[in-house]
């Protein structure tokens, strides 16, 4: 789809424009919505006394948290190709909302694990996130606009891990024990996630020049039907072989991210005997390099585009997955804290720089059925985190173990990347809009305060 009046330069502190309010507001929604789906993981040690659950029944709750995912995220961006990303994003956090505050209800095993599946639905979020700001973004920028976004979206895998603990001991502090107390810590992000819906309804637009309802009555939009229908595009994304190599290496990065996300505040809990909240803490480091982590991935992305083109963009995808794996195979071997938070962060840096590099590669792929592209791709992430956590709910095998073989996957599996490739005239047609998006503005940076 051709969408006209793409902002060509990210200016933070703007929040004037329909292209800036649709950046921030989609990044704080992700982010919100991870606040949500991540929520009850940094108090799992709570749960499992409270549940009385085992490590198996534990990995089978982190695998129905992202095992939804997958379905909702394959149907959400042929959502966003009919309907709009304004509409999609209100829907999804409003009835969103219900079961994240609902799982205070969960009195067994049974029900906690139908709770976490039905929250797994908002991690689709992602999709509407990285379409938004793919329509509302030219080319030159789009990396780092979409990196920028889902980083500072992911941001809430971290803050969830420092919040929730803080916002338990809290609860625990009016004087309600600790099995009344995890449940009420699960309304607060139930009821921000509500709020966040209805200031999405109010605060963005589709597209630049308005939503697609409009854009479609003025012309300037082709209708939801024929080569631009749900079913046309899907099949025509599913039929790319490329779209399934990502899909793949998607998986190798933020399916990783999401498995630590789940296991990181019990794992340094039980690994180096820490209290609930310190392991937090540092389970929550992990996830706050989203701050300029994934961001870096779409900056790189676009300085490769720069010099190489597209070629450029898949060449930066596969370094920074071949590092994510060395790193996350040293950080296995780590039985020092201070060594294993040290290697822990720089693990983090390139497995977020990675999810950066996909999504800069994604928006060139079939611009006819973004939508499409960009919900397998997504959906790669959560069946790599279900695949992973099989992993992890393996009683003979330890957390460090399954890291170790996880690490050896991400190595063997980055090889997807060089099926992704691009003929002669699509690159010299990306170059040329690179150009004329890029302007005057060599002496500018592409994130600017002002």
């Amino acid at each position: 789809m051709n969408i006209r009046h793409k902002a060509n330069r990210i200016r933070l502190l703007n929040f004037s424009t329909p292209q800036m309010r649709a950046f921030h507001m989609s990044w704080f929604a992700f982010h919100i919505c991870f606040f949500g789906w991540f929520g009850i993981a940094p108090l799992m040690a709570v749960v499992r006394e409270d549940l009385s659950l085992t490590q198996t029944q534990i990995g089978n709750t982190i695998i129905a948290s992202v095992a939804i995912t997958v379905v909702v995220r394959l149907l959400i961006g042929v959502l966003c190709d009919r309907i709009g990303p304004r509409k999609t994003y209100t829907g999804l956090l409003l009835l969103g909302s219900i079961p994240v505050m609902g799982i205070s209800l969960a009195n067994s095993f049974e029900t906690f694990l139908l709770a976490r599946l039905a929250i797994g639905a908002i991690g689709a979020s992602f999709v509407i996130t990285q379409y938004h700001t793919t329509m509302m973004f030219a080319p030159n920028v789009v990396g780092t606009a979409n990196a920028t976004s889902a980083g500072w979206g992911n941001l809430g895998g971290g803050t969830t891990q420092i919040l929730m603990p803080l916002i338990f001991s809290g609860i625990l502090m009016l004087g309600v024990n600790e099995a009344l107390g995890w449940r009420l810590a699960m309304l607060v992000p139930g009821v921000v996630l509500f709020l966040t819906g209805i200031a999405y309804w109010y605060f963005t637009q589709d597209a630049p020049d308005g939503n697609f309802s409009e854009l479609r009555a003025r012309g300037e939009l082709p209708e939801a039907s024929g080569e631009y229908g749900a079913a046309q595009s899907f099949m025509a994304a599913a039929k790319d072989i490329r779209v399934w190599a990502l899909f793949v290496v998607y998986g190798l990065c933020f399916g990783v991210e999401l498995t630590i996300n789940n296991i990181a505040a019990i794992y340094f809990f039980d690994t180096f005997d820490l209290t609930l909240a310190t392991a937090g803490l540092i389970a929550g480091l992990f996830g706050l390099m989203n701050i300029f982590a994934r961001t870096l991935g779409g900056v790189f992305s676009d300085l490769f585009a720069k010099q190489a083109g597209l070629k450029g963009r898949v060449r930066w995808l596969f370094i920074a997955l071949i590092c994510e794996g060395i790193a996350l195979i040293a950080f296995s071997q780590m039985h020092v804290l201070s060594m294993a938070i040290g290697i822990m962060l720089v693990f983090s840096l390139f497995v977020q720089m990675a999810e950066g590099a996909t999504y800069g590669v994604v928006p060139f792929i079939n611009k006819k059925a973004l939508g499409a592209v960009a919900g397998i791709v997504g959906a790669g992430g959560n069946i790599g985190a279900v695949s992973a956590a099989f992993l992890f709910r393996n009683e003979s095998l330890s957390y460090q173990q399954g890291l170790f073989y996880l690490g050896i996957t991400v190595l063997l599996l980055a090889s997807c990347v060089l099926v992704v490739r691009f003929s002669d005239a699509t690159e010299a047609e990306e170059a040329k809009a690179y150009r004329e998006a890029a302007g005057d503005r060599h002496e500018q940076g592409a994130l600017s305060l002002r």
